[in-house]
């Protein structure tokens, strides 16, 4: 990040377009706790339907509507933190392009960190390499796929 110009006073468009720049940033960082809350709940909905399926009696045929239960709500919890995280990128698009704008202004590349992430820690970039929108999506899409499996195999079980 350059060094600030100094005696450098923000013309009236350059400072509407840094309280642009902070209300689009404070969007992107309210996302998160929005995904981490949205995960939290279903890991928590699924944990409380494999419960009802140990006092049902397992994987029966007849549980067949906690499979599908299952199913139905954690590809709604796809699709759900998928539009949070759609968001989260738009907003982080939006701030890229004030950074474009103003590529010699510090104050509008709060999200670039890319020097600053190299002077982490080896072991926390290797556990934080992963962006969250990609486990937050892949994890409820996962337990789809697995309520969905388990309906047809339990199921094709019992018709054979």
């Amino acid at each position: 990040m350059g060094e600030p110009v100094e005696d450098h006073k923000p013309s009236q468009q350059e400072q509407r377009d840094f309280d642009t720049y902070k209300m689009v940033v404070d969007l992107w960082s309210r996302e998160n706790p929005i995904k981490t809350t949205k995960l939290q709940v279903l890991l928590a909905v699924n944990a409380l339907l494999v419960s009802a399926l140990n006092f049902s009696g397992g994987l029966k045929p007849e549980n067949w509507h906690i499979y599908l239960a299952g199913s139905i709500f954690s590809l709604v919890w796809t699709f759900s933190i998928g539009r949070t995280c759609l968001f989260q990128d738009v907003w982080q698009i939006k701030a890229a392009e004030f950074r474009k704008r103003y590529p010699n202004d510090p104050r509008f590349s709060l999200l670039e960190t890319a020097e600053e992430q190299k002077q982490v820690r080896p072991l926390i970039r290797r556990f934080g390499f992963v962006p969250s929108k990609y486990y937050l999506l892949f994890t409820p899409f996962g337990f789809t796929v697995i309520w969905l499996l388990i309906l047809v195999l339990v199921s094709g079980a019992n018709l054979a």
